[in-house]
């Protein structure tokens, strides 16, 4: 069985036992162990239910492994002739190692 949720405006796709990695500033609840998701867009497997945005009464418990940052992003900006100084700048994203434990209906 696998389940289709929402963090963020991202979407993901889930199985138990599978390990993941979400934003931690989207996250509210992400300095607990576990975190419950409630916006679960689609649950497939033998009887597959697609919701209108969501599907009713269904959740997804994960566990958090390890709080991490993402790789590092270049970001470099530079306009000819226009006295214009090169811009250098790098991001690293704060990411929340999740595991999924269960997908509940």
């Amino acid at each position: 069985m696998y389940a289709i949720i929402r963090s963020g405006g991202k979407q993901y796709r889930v199985a138990q036992g599978e390990t993941l990695f979400v934003e931690r500033d989207v996250l509210s609840n992400a300095d607990q162990e576990k975190v419950t998701f409630n916006e679960v867009l689609m649950v497939g497997g033998d009887k597959p239910q697609v919701g209108i945005p969501m599907v009713s009464g269904a959740s997804v418990n994960a566990t958090v492994v390890r709080e991490t940052r993402g790789q590092r992003i270049i970001v470099f900006k530079k306009k000819r002739r226009k006295n214009h100084t090169k811009r250098k700048h790098g991001h690293r994203q704060d990411l929340v190692q999740l595991r999924i434990d269960s997908i509940n209906l």
